[in-house]
C-alpha cells in the first residue's frame, strides 16, 4: 500500500485503517493515533533540527520546528500526497467538505504515522517521518527565524496587513527575591491576549511576542 507517497507493507492493517477513520464515523477513530504520531513527529523533527543546526539556540530550534508541525504545513503534506481521498468521514462531515479541512487532513497525517509506530517499531516509524517530511525539511531558512520575536511579530502581522501589536505591562513581581515583570501582547484583530514573564520588561516582552507567534502558526 502506497501512503503519503511512501510504500508500505503493513504487518497489521487495522492501524492504517483507524488511522485513516475520523471522528465523525463512530468510536473507533483517528484521535488516539493522532496524539501517539504528533509526539514521533515532534521528536523526528527535532532530532533533524538538532544534528542540521548545530549554531542555533533552543528558542530558534523551537521556532523553527513550530512552523514545520504546525497544522498547516501538515494540511499541506495530506494535499500534496493526495491523502484526503483515503480518509472516511461521517455523513455530516462529507457534507460540511470534511475531506477539504486542513484540520482533518493534518489530524490525518499525524494519526498515519501513529499508526506506524505501532505497526512497524520506532526506527521505521522514524524513517517514514524523515522521508514524508523531507521536501519540508528541504525548505528550512534558519536565517528567517534569526529576528528577535518582537521584530518577526511585527514582520509577520504587516505581511497581513494586520495593525502592529501593543504591549502592556501588568504588574511587577517579586519572587525568590528577584524581581519579574508580567507583560501582556494584544493583536486585537487576531483576538490574541497572551501574558508573559521576564527579568526586564524587554525579555517578557520577546517572550509574549514569542508565544504570539507560535499561536499564530498553529493557529
Amino acid at each position: 500500500m502506497k501512503i503519503l507517497g511512501q510504500k508500505v507493507h503493513w504487518s497489521d492493517d487495522k492501524w492504517i485503517q483507524q488511522a485513516l477513520t475520523h471522528r465523525s464515523v463512530g468510536k473507533h477513530n483517528n484521535e488516539r493515533l493522532e496524539f501517539l504520531g504528533d509526539s514521533i513527529l515532534s521528536l523526528v523533527i527535532s532530532s533533524h533540527l538538532f544534528n542540521t543546526y548545530s549554531d542555533l539556540s533552543e528558542g530558534e530550534l523551537s521556532r523553527l520546528r513550530s512552523q514545520i508541525v504546525k497544522g498547516k504545513t501538515l494540511a499541506e503534506v495530506a494535499r500534496f500526497y493526495q491523502l484526503g481521498p483515503l480518509i472516511k468521514l461521517g455523513a455530516g462531515e462529507i457534507k460540511s467538505g470534511g475531506v477539504n479541512k486542513s484540520s482533518v487532513l493534518a489530524d490525518a497525517v499525524e494519526a498515519v504515522f501513529g499508526a506506524m509506530l505501532l505497526d512497524q517499531g520506532y526506527e521505521v516509524a522514524e524513517s517514514f517521518v524523515e522521508k514524508v517530511m523531507h521536501p519540508w525539511l528541504q525548505k528550512i531558512n534558519p536565517d528567517l527565524i534569526k529576528k528577535d520575536p518582537k521584530s518577526e511579530l511585527q514582520e509577520i502581522l504587516q505581511q497581513q496587513g494586520l495593525q502592529l501589536p501593543m504591549y502592556q505591562t501588568i504588574e511587577e513581581l517579586e519572587i525568590n527575591n528577584e524581581v519579574r515583570f508580567k507583560v501582556k501582547c494584544l493583536v486585537n484583530e487576531l483576538q490574541l491576549a497572551v501574558e508573559s514573564t521576564g527579568s526586564s520588561i524587554k525579555k517578557a516582552e520577546q517572550s509574549a511576542a514569542n508565544k504570539v507567534i507560535n499561536a499564530i502558526q498553529e493557529g
